[in-house]
């Protein structure tokens, strides 16, 4: 099953970013609030990085400040069009299903839903 991971990084504000691997990269968004909230995020999406970071926490290089794992797992991709991708996560913090979705306006949301 591939793995996610959501970092917390402290530049050039804080922010979390919510990264799933897939064919050898990192998806990358960056979500402004915590991931763990129930209401929409704005979530912008983020060219792909390392997979090292599946595994990093420490300084960026360019001083681009740190990142810290905030939480990590598992996740199994339940549907994925051009404009949203939906993913049951099975993390650590993170239990339950999460979508990335672009909404009317161009701006893309972030949802997560509670496992019942």
């Amino acid at each position: 099953m591939p793995r996610f991971v959501v970092l917390t990084h402290d530049h050039p504000t804080w922010h979390w970013d919510f990264m799933l691997e897939s064919h050898g990269v990192l998806r990358t968004w960056r979500l402004d609030h915590d991931p763990s909230l129930v209401t929409p995020i704005l979530a912008t999406p983020l060219p792909d990085h390392r997979l090292i970071y599946l595994e990093y926490e420490g300084p960026v290089s360019g001083q681009r400040g740190q990142v810290q794992r905030w939480d990590e797992g598992q996740y199994e991709i339940l549907s994925e069009d051009e404009g949203s991708i939906t993913v049951t996560l099975k993390g650590t913090r993170l239990q339950g299903r999460a979508s990335l979705e672009l909404g009317t306006d161009g701006v893309t949301w972030f949802r997560f839903t509670l496992e019942q």
